[in-house]
């Protein structure tokens, strides 16, 4: 099993708006007249009528339009998809932990396992005491072969949330891969070939 995204047990997804911003600027295209004298002021005034926000004037909204497309999109395994619109997100806000936690969890799925580590990292970084991040750091950790540092980082996990299920069952996991480091080293192995990545389900 590799440990990467787990439907089941991710944080709730927020749904998405019916009217996003960009669909708000291209009603008010449609509602333009035909000639060319309507001035960019008297568009605002339009959006300013039927109470919609310029996408401009709004990054934050539009940054939450782009994660809940991510979100949809990896849910259905549209993973590339999905990254596209939290690259998005992350150009307008790019201090919102659960973006680089997010685009950790499914560069994971798709193999690119340093980027994943990077933006897991980063996550640790914005939100410290958030577990779920530690987590998925661990996570990206084991699959680039450093259980010694999965370890921390689950126990920096423990710490914050000691109940947290998910972060003791894949801190067992990361002992059973340095007890087989340990084993494969006293058998002769270089350290190049002790180093290796987690790919399939391990046996405790």
């Amino acid at each position: 099993m590799k440990l990467t995204w787990k439907k089941n047990n991710k944080r709730p997804i927020t749904a998405i708006s019916d009217h996003l911003p960009f669909d708000q600027e291209e009603e008010a295209t449609r509602r333009t007249t035909t000639t060319s004298t309507t001035t960019d002021e008297e568009e605002r005034c339009k959006d300013d009528d039927d109470g919609s926000t310029p996408v401009d004037d709004d990054p934050i909204r539009l940054a939450q339009s782009f994660q809940d497309q991510g979100n949809k999109l990896a849910e259905v395994g549209k993973y590339r998809e999905a990254l596209g619109k939290w690259e998005s997100a992350i150009t307008l806000t790019p201090d919102r932990a659960t973006l680089h936690e997010e685009k950790a969890q499914v560069l994971l799925e798709i193999g690119e396992t340093w980027k994943s580590l990077m933006a897991a990292t980063r996550a640790t970084q914005l939100e410290p005491s958030w577990a779920e991040a530690w987590v998925t750091l661990g996570r990206a950790q084991l699959n680039y072969g450093e259980p010694d540092s999965a370890i921390e980082s689950f126990d920096r996990a423990l710490a914050i949330k000691p109940d947290f299920v998910e972060a003791k069952e894949d801190r067992q996991t990361a002992l059973h891969l340095i007890k087989k480091r340990k084993q494969l080293h006293s058998s002769g192995l270089s350290i190049s070939e002790n180093r290796y990545v987690v790919g399939e389900k391990t046996h405790l």
